[in-house]
């Protein structure tokens, strides 16, 4: 499954250019990839575009947020914004599924201000929908790449790097 996700994004990075799922199944078929592989991909794409949508609604009854000590550069109109002491706890089954490497990951992210809390969230979210127990870490990339891409941002150039970089082979200085 990971391998279409790295397709789809490396070959439609500006999402609006990416086609329907249907048609996008036909491309990836034509491409080589193995139904299995595509089906599961497109199930997993599918929930990911329906918690972006949900994300960039806002509220129900399309109100916004009255609170500017609350608001956030990247934060949705229309939603509440975590407070800096509030903490997010993971269920056993998150920390499971997750992995203490996925984890310490999704927490730099957030410590260095790149990873929203709404974008923390649809992270969480689509990593319990993925295979694997417990996550791998490169995995766990891919899918923060693929919540970026939803939302039409691209990381910015060091995040870009982090995500993509191989550490099997780096140096300890």
């Amino acid at each position: 499954m990971f391998e279409v996700l790295v397709y789809v994004y490396e070959n439609y990075w500006q999402g609006d250019a990416c086609p329907e799922l249907h048609q996008l199944s036909r491309k990836l078929t034509a491409v080589g990839f193995e139904a299995e592989e595509i089906q599961a991909a497109l199930v997993w794409l599918n929930g990911l575009n329906i918690a972006a949508q949900n994300t960039q609604v806002g509220l129900p009854d399309g109100s916004a947020v009255n609170a500017p000590e609350l608001a956030l550069v990247n934060t949705p109109p229309g939603f509440v914004t975590q407070s800096a002491g509030s903490l997010r706890v993971y269920s056993v089954a998150e920390q499971d599924h997750l992995g203490a490497q996925a984890l310490g990951f999704v927490s730099f992210l957030e410590a260095s201000g790149v990873l929203p809390p709404h974008m923390r969230e649809i992270v969480i979210d689509r990593a319990m929908a993925a295979p694997g127990d417990p996550l791998a870490l490169d995995d766990l990339k891919i899918i923060v790449l693929m919540v970026y891409w939803s939302f039409g941002e691209e990381p910015e150039a060091l995040v870009l790097d982090e995500l993509c970089d191989d550490t099997e082979f780096r140096v300890a200085h």
